[in-house]
């Protein structure tokens, strides 16, 4: 559910008209419902109801300050895998026992960061990071607290660029090797075991993945209670999917259904990691048509928005609606809808029939609340776009847009030059 609806044939974000929005803050421009963020965290937090539990937002699929200050007035948590992540978490207000560390690239110097801010947890991914955290939290004198991601070679069964859970991709620990390498935390001298983490994907949209993971970590799990290992926090992850095309994922409230009878008894805390789920139909990208081309096939309306702003299309050939801010004529055209970027690969759309556009005219990208701004670049040397919030009639600019000088900051021409 979301609140980007239709009133009178004009595009809405809650009680605001979309082209307004446009109007005043320019294009591209992305647009987020204050109350449909809200919502759809509240709907994690009402799912797990009194089991002892965790929400740690995933701050990679949108982690603009304004957001992540909303979450963590609601409580939240937050799943970080960069220095600059956990910075942000940090200046927003989430507490640093709500945090937790993930990433198999962890530098010394972000874990000297998570350190020295006493976060929740790390969830470590290899036999070398482990002790890499173990010899810093000793040359520091603390106790680095950590989970082990294990890696329960689980098919998801979604796109393979953001499955993570099968044996042969880089994260986590394998199934087989977990004990050992509980045993050697164990006996190591400057880390304390608290968790243990698995995370299998993104964007699933069955809940029998979700649910032979854990079945598997809880095997596991058991034979650590068994040796004397004492698990505190479970984190299972995120990646629950969301509807953008005819996808019919789990919601919250049907994935606690299917996991929680498997913890009942157990004196855990339950860790969430989603984000897409709550940001993504959160949000859509604005953007004005440019030019439009009739070619022998199809036409071709050229937008402001590329792949600079919005590159899943590019690289995952993901589905993102595409719909006309006013609806305002019968016409249809078949089309692809294609950005400015000097790539055959910019494009937001391919083969899509949609109302015939005209010059000037607004289009919404739909469901570009996660991963759009965050996974957005500079590319040909693009300004970034601005970002907007919405609540009820109140409309807030959260970012502004970038200006031509933003490019340049921070670079120098050498006086040999």
């Amino acid at each position: 559910m979301h609140l980007f609806n239709y009133k009178n044939g004009e595009l809405y974000a809650e009680d605001v008209a979309v082209k307004e929005i446009a109007a005043k803050f320019g294009t591209p421009v992305f647009i987020y419902s204050y109350n449909t963020l809200l919502r759809h965290f509240k709907a994690y937090k009402d799912a797990f109801g009194s089991f002892p539990h965790l929400i740690c937002y995933a701050i990679k699929a949108n982690s603009n300050l304004a957001i992540l200050k909303l979450f963590a007035k609601n409580g939240s948590g937050a799943d970080v895998v960069s220095g600059g992540e956990l910075y942000r978490a940090l200046k927003a207000g989430v507490p640093a026992k709500r945090v937790v560390y993930a990433g198999v690239g962890k530098t010394s110097e972000e874990v000297r960061y998570a350190l020295k801010s006493r976060i929740l947890m790390f969830n470590v991914e290899s036999e070398s990071e482990l002790r890499e955290i173990d010899g810093i939290a000793g040359k520091m004198k603390v106790k680095a607290p950590v989970a082990l991601r294990i890696n329960p070679d689980i098919d998801t069964m979604t796109h393979p660029y953001i499955s993570t859970g099968l044996r042969k991709h880089k994260f986590g620990i394998p199934m087989e090797n977990a004990l050992e390498f509980y045993k050697l935390a164990l006996g190591m001298n400057n880390v304390s075991i608290v968790g243990i983490h698995k995370h299998i994907g993104s964007q699933l949209t069955k809940v029998l993945p979700f649910v032979d993971a854990l079945k598997r970590i809880l095997t596991l799990l058991d034979e650590l209670t068994k040796q004397g290992i004492k698990i505190e926090y479970l984190d299972v992850g995120g990646g629950l999917g969301i509807t953008y095309y005819d996808e019919t994922p789990p919601n919250p409230a049907q994935l606690a259904r299917n996991i929680l009878p498997l913890l009942k008894d157990r004196k855990l805390t339950l860790i969430l990691e989603p984000g897409r789920s709550i940001v993504g139909n959160a949000g859509i990208l604005v953007t004005k048509t440019l030019y439009l081309k009739t070619g022998d096939e199809k036409d071709f309306v050229v937008v402001d928005a590329g792949m600079n702003d919005l590159i899943r299309p590019s690289i995952y050939s993901a589905y993102h609606h595409v719909q006309p801010v006013l609806k305002n004529r019968k016409e249809k055209i078949f089309a692809d809808i294609v950005g400015p970027i000097c790539e055959s690969g910019d494009f937001l759309a391919k083969d899509r029939e949609l109302q015939r556009v005209l010059q000037g005219e607004y289009l919404a990208v739909m469901s570009a609340g996660a991963y759009g701004f965050t996974m957005s670049s500079n590319y040909n040397s693009r300004t970034r776009a601005a970002e907007v919030m919405v609540k009820g009639k109140h409309v807030s600019l959260i970012r502004k847009r970038e200006i031509y000088s933003d490019l340049v900051k921070g670079e120098s021409i050498p006086k040999f030059i």
